[in-house]
């Protein structure tokens, strides 16, 4: 049995399904924070399977500790977290608390119930570097100002330090580019709240007519002023988990990295696209207030096709069609 941690939120609910579709049997933790009940309802619905949930908050030892001794677990996949590079920089001590403590708090459960196999969503901006050619060679640059970016180097650090200690943990660290797209039946995908945190959520609330809007930040050191963003499918992440998992089973005491990464795309560029698939124009602003950013993030993840034989197969245009769909469901009560 796999337990997937925050397996009610976007990128979790996805894997969820995907190993269900595989014949695993899965349990699913997560506090709500950022999901809902209705996500467990879908899954259910599109599985045809009862999906066993226990609402805990990961950082809370004692009650993780109950959910490892209740199932037969044999691997973790870990999506909980805070995600948002803004967000972050405005609440600092929750992005440190969640983030890390997670982290922290799942590795005791596994190493007080015997499970040492876990595949770890982190980010490709960990690296805190401006480029495209990033690979996991790549030092940290740990001077980078961001708790989000600074808190997944954090985990990731613990996670090599712990895996020293045991020969035991089989571990592989998935450094995810920007996450899009949706089950492609349209019936499972990205809940998207009132105050997006993510650029697409954002411009799909404008091509919905429900807000005017996006703020752009302009000022990138790149050809048409906006960041570049390597973007990949949430069912081609959920592959990479996938691979990852069956990967782990004939490796003994391994800690690796991989870039999961997709084509590149600048921000405007990525707007375009969504223009054209849902035949919306997608207006935007000038930011008033212009944030650092990583002009550039992205890979070619030769690593994860090496070993994991891992690449992206979806189009950006698969990811906003998968995505649209899935909105416009929502917005009609599907």
């Amino acid at each position: 049995m796999i337990l997937v941690t925050g397996g009610l939120g976007f990128i979790g609910s996805h894997v969820v399904l995907s190993l269900l579709a595989q014949g695993q049997e899965v349990v699913i933790v997560d506090n709500l924070a950022n999901a809902s009940l209705e996500t467990l309802e879908r899954l259910e619905y599109i599985s045809g399977m009862y999906v066993p949930f226990v609402k805990i908050d990961v950082r809370n030892t004692p009650a993780l500790n109950k959910v490892f001794e209740q199932y037969s677990i044999d691997a973790v996949v870990h999506t909980a977290g805070f995600k948002s590079l803004e967000e972050s920089v405005l609440k600092p001590l929750e992005y440190y608390n969640d983030n890390v403590s997670c982290i922290m708090s799942l590795l005791r459960a596994m190493q007080r119930t015997g499970v040492r196999t876990l595949v770890h969503l982190s980010s490709l901006t960990v690296y805190g570097k401006s480029t495209l050619e990033l690979n996991e060679d790549e030092a940290y640059e740990f001077a980078y100002p961001n708790p989000y970016i600074k808190s997944q180097q954090m985990a990731e650090e613990i996670l090599r330090d712990t895996s020293k200690t045991d020969n035991e943990w089989r571990i592989a660290m998935l450094r995810v580019g920007n996450v899009v797209g949706a089950f492609e039946h349209g019936v499972l995908g990205e809940v998207v709240t009132q105050l997006p945190k993510n650029i697409v959520p954002l411009a799909m609330q404008v091509a919905a007519i429900q807000r005017d809007c996006i703020e752009l930040q302009n000022q990138a050191n790149t050809q048409d002023k906006t960041v570049e963003r390597s973007f990949v499918h949430v069912l081609d992440v959920c592959e990479a988990v996938q691979n990852s998992l069956y990967w782990l089973q004939s490796q003994f005491n391994v800690c690796e990295a991989f870039d999961i990464a997709g084509e590149v795309y600048s921000i405007r560029a990525l707007l375009e696209q969504i223009e054209e698939v849902t035949n919306s124009k997608i207006k935007t602003v000038d930011a008033a207030e212009q944030r650092q950013e990583l002009d550039q993030v992205g890979s070619n993840s030769t690593k994860a096709l090496e070993i994991l034989n891992w690449k992206a197969k979806r189009t950006l245009k698969q990811m906003i069609e998968d995505e649209w769909r899935f909105y416009q469901n929502l917005l009609n009560n599907r």
